[in-house]
């Protein structure tokens, strides 16, 4: 009798049908867990430690996260200082990145490790692509700030932080980023995308409203490029992984829930 109803289940499943019996054991099926290892990369002209509000929610919510402290040196050492954090992780993993790291995370995202890419107000170049010429593509309304050394390498006036890079974080606050922050070699954005991880992984988009660095336009072309989950956050800064970093959590951890080696 067991044999003639699971036959007569299958049929029906089959058929296109579903069933009481079978509609009762995917309802008592368990949800998937989510991913729990979580890897933050920073962006040009900061460091890690801009990550930590965001650090400090998905800690406190149970995830396994550790943050890349990449030279800035160049697209080939930044790819291979984020590859180091990826391999230390002890299963499936959710990458972040803020503005350059999503080059960054593009490139390391192939990582078997990766299941899944989070790009916050992040570039997302194709193969070929360089950010210099997406970003030539889309102006952004505060590119003039950035100035480069005679050594090749590059920084925000610190006069200008506050109003193109953090205008919604407290002045202290963005006048301490700005004076703490990291020169960044300019061949970084100069660099050809060779194997872009978001044709083949699953992605999430934060667009920033407000941001001055990236154009939320050029923004929004790569989340519907890469058919990214896409959230905006009006009024938002290119600092919106410090001044939001809740709803960056958040999207971080829909990732982490819905990424499909998480399950």
């Amino acid at each position: 009798m067991k044999y003639h109803r699971l036959m007569i289940a299958v049929a029906c499943v089959v058929a296109g049908f579903v069933t009481r019996d079978a509609a009762e054991a995917a309802e008592a099926t368990p949800p998937a867990a989510p991913i729990k290892n979580i890897v933050l990369v920073h962006g040009a002209f900061v460091d890690g430690s801009g990550w930590r509000p965001v650090y400090d929610i998905l800690s406190r919510d149970g995830y396994n996260v550790s943050i890349v402290q990449q030279p800035l040196s160049g697209l080939d050492e930044d790819v291979a200082a984020t590859k180091r954090i990826i391999d230390r992780q002890n299963g499936p993993t959710i990458l972040v990145a803020h503005s350059y790291g999503g080059a960054i995370i593009t490139e390391a995202g192939a990582d078997p490790k990766v299941a899944g890419l989070v790009y916050i107000a992040a570039h997302a170049p194709d193969q070929g692509e360089t950010e210099t010429g997406n970003g030539q593509r889309y102006p952004a309304a505060g590119r003039d700030a950035i100035t480069k050394t005679p050594d090749g390498y590059t920084f925000i006036d610190p006069a200008r932080y506050h109003a193109e890079f953090a205008a919604d974080l407290p002045y202290a606050e963005a006048q301490f980023e700005a004076r703490s922050q990291m020169f960044t070699a300019g061949k970084v954005f100069s660099t050809p995308i060779e194997n872009p991880a978001w044709k083949v992984k699953p992605s999430w988009y934060m667009v920033a409203q407000a941001d001055r660095i990236i154009s939320p336009e050029l923004e929004r072309m790569y989340a519907a490029r890469a058919g990214s989950h896409k959230v905006e956050i009006a009024g938002a800064s290119h600092s919106v992984y410090r001044s939001h970093p809740w709803e960056v959590a958040q999207l971080i951890e829909l990732a982490a829930r819905n990424a499909p080696h998480g399950r």
